[in-house]
């Protein structure tokens, strides 16, 4: 009974200063901050997240969505980070919330040198991939940018000229050498389910690799609820296909 007592009275105390103990559930740990990348002579704040440990890992540059670098953002750059990846988010909004498609392609392309000047970084396997607008920046520069050996365009606009009315990423299939998913829901009504088969039909026409995993009834930005990563049965089986689809292509 004294020993029962004790025990409470230990963790009473310990509740009430506000220490918790860390305890080690076999999940891999993160560390997460903001930083600071040069691009265009502007100083852009990023999210990174990398997993703890020693040795290179693979890389990815994460491109958030028109709304900006919500909160869910972030939460999904630290699950991605636990998979075994450094990743980092750049804020390509920071300075216009529509820029033209030559600014926020030097932004990833300098995102992706900061990757690459990590030590922890393997800059052989370096991954792209984005959300909506960033969907569509995935498409479009994928094909141009050598340094990304894969990626993934989450609900993207193929047939879209951008903010500025510049170049279609469909425009540029032929220079497309690297592996590409997409993921869509049906009920996609800024992005039409239709007008990804149709990209699809000319990737595959051209002899293209690539993944398409479409959810039926989901909408335009699933991933999201309210600003923060959804918990729902969708996001999670979608995340695990980026996951996936990222270990195959970008394997050692």
């Amino acid at each position: 009974m004294k020993i029962l007592i004790l025990g409470l009275l230990i963790f009473a105390l310990v509740a009430i200063s506000g220490c918790t103990e860390k305890v080690n559930t076999g999940e891999v740990q993160v560390q997460g901050k903001t930083v600071e990348i040069t691009s265009g002579g502007l100083v852009y704040p990023a999210y990174i997240a990398a997993p703890e440990g020693v040795g290179k890992k693979p890389a990815v540059v994460l491109v958030h969505s028109f709304n900006g670098l919500e909160p869910g953002y972030r939460t999904l750059t630290d699950n991605f980070a636990r998979e075994g990846y450094v990743v980092i988010a750049p804020e390509w909004q920071t300075f216009n919330k529509t820029p033209p498609d030559e600014v926020v392609g030097g932004l990833i392309s300098d995102s992706a040198a900061y990757l690459r000047a990590r030590t922890d970084v393997d800059s052989s396997r370096l991954g792209l991939t984005g959300f909506c607008a960033g969907g569509r920046y995935t498409m479009l520069f994928l094909p141009q940018m050598q340094e990304f050996k894969s990626g993934v365009a989450w609900y993207g606009f193929p047939f879209s000229r951008g903010f500025a009315n510049q170049s279609m990423p469909v425009d540029y299939i032929e220079r497309l050498n690297s592996p590409m998913l997409m993921i869509h829901g049906t009920y996609d009504q800024a992005s039409p389910v239709v007008d990804i088969y149709r990209y699809a039909t000319d990737l595959n026409a051209s002899g293209k690799y690539f993944e398409l995993k479409v959810y039926e009834g989901q909408p335009h930005g699933f991933m999201m609820e309210n600003g923060q990563l959804s918990r729902s049965f969708v996001a999670r089986d979608a995340f695990r296909e980026m996951v996936s689809f990222f270990n195959r292509t970008l394997g050692e």
